[in-house]
């Protein structure tokens, strides 16, 4: 009987210590029922949605173009309620084109043939970009760069595709054909498909992945070696010049797009370790594939020179993980994000594998608490929209019903804007006949100091005895990108309630204004 009774002791102080460190580094873990977080006002909450052999959107090849409108519309919903505000669509997956107005053929992941447009005709990227914005999302267009061909079968290109007009620009490895990153006219032209977007659409984001040059393959060196010699650019070194030949392009990019508009926002989301430390010593405490050396993306470099915005490193392991721990990457990216904003991508996809870390359940929610909490990010990026939409391992609930559980904005970037907008004025409240709904109408901002006019507005809402706090983002009713929507219906009302209104105006970088006016009103 004492032998039992020492054993339950221990067994319970076992179980006391692993609850206790649970609740250190994991807040919530282990709890049935955690305590709701704390959540920011400003914080970039964003989803990929992968096109290429149609892994979110559209769900094959052969749909109609009202079937492929209906997934997408779908796919928004379910994140909107989600609390995403930032969708990254992939619309060029390989030198082939989501978009009508286009140099490149419209993708075969569209419409099941390499330039075929959609039948009956619609431009994808301008519906995606019309129906994130009604949402109060950002878009940002997710390019691959570097990838022409996601295979070898010569039936899956057109005869006027840029790898037949210009068959020297290209190397195949790992059975696609890749642009070659050290040819200066390779450059250009990407440079000049970026551009073609950013001209033509009301995108709020140019976004890269992680491919730049292939992920190796065992005994296969990349066939760049006439490329080296013929434009060595002063190095010696093989790495430090693909390095450099990826530099280029993503300073080329960054200043044209910046100069076009300056409110679009450049972005990439690299590997998620930039080197390790055994390798280089400004390197994290890790040991996996490094995109520094394996795929030649200097990602500190583009952070020290001002080229990107955001930074979006695709940190896809779990707490502890022996090569790569997901605590100490993003520690790491937190350190040198050179005061620039970043963004974890977290790995969706992997929320039900039955693998070390992903076990539990809660791995992803906990991840973002630490994000928030001990790495300082600005935000989250998942991997990918249909694991969102699926709710896979109660993901889209955790967010939903508690980390995303108020509306938020994007946080702003005053190396790109930090004039704000001026207040609307004029705010006016009713009760609808209904007695239960209260009507705002406003008049629209003047235009602020640097020329620009407001870009949408956000409509606060106090209960009696609240303090006017618009820092808190339970107080944030509605956000809308549409500057001519000057009137809001609040239907969450009841009788006998007392509420206080404001309204903010917001410019294109999110900037907010002071607010407007209060009005008061009781529903009897």
């Amino acid at each position: 009987m004492m032998t039992l009774e020492i054993s339950t002791i221990r067994i319970c102080g076992g179980l006391l210590l692993i609850i206790f460190l649970s609740l250190l580094f994991f807040p919530g873990y282990g709890i049935p029922n955690p305590p709701l977080d704390v959540l920011p006002k400003r914080e970039l909450r964003g989803v990929w949605i992968a096109t290429v052999v149609n892994i979110d959107w559209p769900s094959a090849n052969n749909l109609t173009t009202a079937q492929q409108k209906a997934e997408l519309i779908q796919q928004l919903d379910n994140h909107q309620r989600a609390g995403i505000n930032a969708v990254l669509l992939q619309i060029r997956p390989s030198a082939d084109a989501f978009y009508a107005k286009s140099r490149e053929p419209w993708s075969r992941f569209l419409t099941g043939k390499p330039g075929q447009q959609p039948n009956p005709f619609y431009d994808p990227l301008e519906f995606a970009i019309e129906e994130a914005h009604k949402r109060g999302m950002e878009l940002h267009a997710w390019i691959n760069p570097y990838r022409a061909t996601f295979d070898l079968v010569s039936t899956n290109t057109t005869a006027d595709h840029i790898t037949r007009q210009n068959p020297d620009w290209f190397f195949v490895y790992g059975g696609k054909k890749l642009f070659n990153p050290g040819l200066p006219e390779v450059r250009e032209y990407i440079t000049g498909i970026v551009m073609d977007i950013v001209r033509n659409y009301d995108i709020d984001g140019i976004h890269f992945d992680d491919y730049f040059y292939p992920y190796p393959e065992s005994g296969k060196p990349i066939p760049d070696t006439e490329t080296f010699r013929k434009y060595p650019n002063g190095f010696r070194d093989v790495g430090d010049w693909r390095r450099n030949n990826v530099n280029l392009l993503i300073q080329m990019v960054s200043d044209s797009v910046h100069k076009e508009k300056k409110y679009i926002k450049f972005g990439v989301s690299p590997f998620g370790i930039w080197d390790n430390k055994k390798d280089q010593p400004r390197g994290s405490a890790s040991s996996g594939l490094s995109g520094y050396r394996q795929l030649y993306a200097d990602a500190l470099k583009w952070l020290e020179e001002g080229w990107v915005d955001y930074i979006n490193p695709q940190i896809y392991f779990p707490f502890g993980n022996p090569a790569a721990p997901y605590e100490v990457l993003a520690d790491w990216w937190s350190q040198h994000a050179n005061g620039r904003h970043f963004y974890i991508g977290h790995a969706a996809y992997r929320a039900n594998e039955n693998r070390e870390g992903w076990r539990e359940r809660n791995q992803i929610p906990n991840q973002v608490r630490y994000a928030r909490q001990h790495a300082h990010a600005q935000g989250s990026i998942y991997y990918s929209s249909k694991h969102i939409s699926n709710n896979a391992a109660g993901l889209r609930d955790s967010l939903q019903y508690n980390l995303y559980r108020y509306k938020s904005l994007p946080p702003n970037m005053p190396w790109l804007d930090s004039v704000p907008p001026e207040p609307p004025f004029g705010l006016l409240a009713t009760v609808a006949e209904n007695r239960t709904s209260v009507i705002l109408h406003w008049l629209p901002s003047a235009p602020a100091a640097d020329g620009d006019e407001a870009y949408g507005y956000v409509v606060y809402r106090f209960n009696e005895g609240e303090e006017l706090n618009l820092n808190n983002p339970q107080n944030i009713l509605y956000i809308t990108y549409d500057s001519k929507q000057l009137t809001y219906t609040d239907n969450m009302t009841r009788r006998n309630g007392y509420y206080r209104y404001v309204v903010t105006a917001i410019d294109r970088i999110k900037n907010e204004s002071t607010p407007s006016n209060v009005r008061e009103i009781y529903i009897e």
